[in-house]
């Protein structure tokens, strides 16, 4: 039972993240659309954070 329980709840994480994508996606779309940002920016800055996030801030050892 343990099982079902668990595949269910990673069922509801995937329809929430599907979600949530969606959302910020729709959102960013819509500044893109305003002219409030271009998507040359968005994509800048998802590249500058990924650099950021794909290195940790502290020592390795």
């Amino acid at each position: 039972m343990d099982i079902v329980h668990m595949a269910a709840k990673l069922g509801d994480l995937k329809d929430e993240h599907y979600r949530n994508t969606l959302a910020l996606s729709t959102i960013i779309e819509l500044l893109i659309d305003k002219g409030l940002l271009t998507r040359e920016e968005v994509e800048h800055k998802a590249e500058e954070l990924n650099q950021f996030m794909s290195h940790p801030s502290y020592p390795s050892v």
